[in-house]
């Protein structure tokens, strides 16, 4: 009986060891994560063909979501909605950067971007490249892209993506998201508290 009473406290022991541990290591990490900018420096180009890096998304808060134009549902809801929210509360539209980065840049040009985004907003930029470029950035942001065939069809494709609409302070770290099928009024709630970050 001793001896089992020995071995329990040596394993608790080695449980709040590493327990600390672990708290040590994610505290250090959510520094480290908080003092620098979210995702990777790119090199790509905007809706309009005209160069863009991540010095964008620098100067004032960011709300950026990935996403693709042949997108069915969610990619169009979250722009409207996001537009919708913003109009509320950046109603002159210089407080927030809003962007659509590509997930498919193989069809999604500029220009189809372009046509695409000014449908729904004139304050949301279109973000695309050239897939190698466009992929190191869904890396480097973390994001979840991968390409789905659509049965039936002649080599034609969904993607599935991450569907959250990432907040960056106005130094380009990260802040918090909002979920596809965010409430509201919360998700006005978070673009609000990003203006005050």
């Amino acid at each position: 009986m001793k001896t089992f009473r020995i071995a329990l406290w040596v394993l608790i022991a080695i449980m709040a060891g590493m327990l600390g541990w672990l708290t040590y290591e994610w505290q250090v990490n959510q520094n480290r994560i908080a003092g620098e900018p979210f995702g990777v420096p790119f090199e790509l180009v905007d809706q309009s063909g005209a160069p863009i890096t991540e010095a964008a998304f620098r100067g004032r808060p960011t709300a950026l979501f990935f996403g693709f134009t042949h997108c069915p549902e969610i990619c169009p809801t979250t722009l409207y909605e996001l537009n919708g929210w913003l109009q509320q509360v950046d109603p002159d539209g210089g407080k927030i950067g809003a962007y659509f980065v590509t997930v498919d840049p193989e069809r999604d040009t500029p220009e189809l971007l372009g046509s695409y985004i000014s449908g729904v907003s004139d304050r949301i930029t279109g973000i695309s490249g050239s897939p190698d470029k466009v992929g190191d950035v869904i890396r480097g942001f973390n994001i979840y892209a991968k390409k789905v065939p659509i049965e039936g069809t002649d080599g034609d494709y969904t993607m599935d993506h991450t569907a959250s609409v990432f907040l960056l302070d106005a130094k380009g770290r990260f802040i918090g998201t909002i979920a596809y099928g965010e409430n509201p009024e919360i998700a006005v709630k978070k673009l609000e508290n990003l203006l005050k970050s």
